[in-house]
């Protein structure tokens, strides 16, 4: 289904909301609904085990007081 190694935060954003927009104009058969809800929901999980992994690499660059450092944000591999 989702190849999370190979989508971006922005790709894997988009890909969500086009399920979201299928699911909502309600004539999809059952079965494919479920399956679409299923790619939807590792999507969901991807978005946001991408912002957590940001998020922490964000509190590493903040020091005890309160300097920045620079940095690189990594895309998970």
């Amino acid at each position: 289904m989702v190849n999370e190694k190979q989508l971006s935060f922005e790709e894997a954003m988009n890909k969500l909301e086009q399920i979201v927009d299928r699911l909502e104009e309600g004539d999809v058969p059952l079965e494919e609904a479920i399956l679409i809800y299923k790619e939807g929901m590792e999507l969901s999980k991807l978005c946001h085990d991408k912002l957590k992994n940001v998020e922490e690499q964000l509190t590493q660059i903040i020091t005890e007081d309160g300097r920045t450092e620079s940095f690189s944000i990594k895309e998970e591999e």
